[in-house]
């Protein structure tokens, strides 16, 4: 397979189970989830541990992309397993993966996009560069700091404030278009277009 023909693998990166469906930790799920959507896909268990829809994503034409939409279903800190057999599975390069995940050094609600990098103390990108390495792309999705001294785990863990709900379909929606962006444009215009 030629690396033209290799999908993207879009990765959101969350935690299985109706408990944590609302959390910031998982917002890499809820764009995911909607970008499953707009595809009109759905999900199906994937022998890699993950759930999984495949299909197209972009316009009609050149652009026009084959993707690997995917959501772990091993707990957040061993995203790294599922989703290093996933770009086997489906021969995936590197540069061709994109992690969808929740960033505390980003105010909410703000986009970032970069390929690389470090992990900044995130469990899952900390499993998928010790798997993989760091070059792969990121859709980093601004969740701030914990108020006070609340702790990073229990913030995380936490669904989003009824303040922050008021702008949460709005901000799945915009990494969602950046996703699309990504793919379709390239990182450069996507990070013009997105990073805030």
């Amino acid at each position: 397979m030629s690396d033209d023909a290799a999908p993207w693998l879009i990765v959101g990166l969350g935690n299985p189970g109706a408990e944590y469906a609302g959390n910031r930790h998982n917002i890499g799920f809820m764009v995911v989830d909607l970008l499953a959507e707009r595809m009109r896909g759905k999900f199906k268990a994937h022998k890699a541990r993950a759930q999984v829809v495949e299909g197209r994503m972009g316009p009609p034409g050149p652009a026009n992309r084959r993707v690997v939409l995917a959501k772990p279903m091993s707990f957040m800190n061993l995203s790294g397993g599922p989703v290093t057999a996933l770009r086997d599975f489906y021969k995936v390069p590197l540069d061709r993966i994109v992690a969808v995940h929740d960033e505390l050094d980003i105010d909410y609600p703000t986009l970032r996009l970069k390929l690389g990098g470090g992990d900044n103390g995130h469990n899952g990108l900390k499993s998928m560069t010790k798997s993989m390495g760091p070059e792969y792309h990121r859709v980093r999705c601004g969740i701030g700091r914990p108020p006070g001294r609340m702790q990073v785990a229990d913030f995380v863990l936490k669904d989003f404030s009824s303040t922050e709900r008021k702008e949460l379909d709005w901000f799945v929606d915009r990494a969602a278009d950046s996703v699309e962006c990504l793919i379709a444009e390239g990182l450069e215009r996507a990070q013009s277009a997105y990073n805030s």
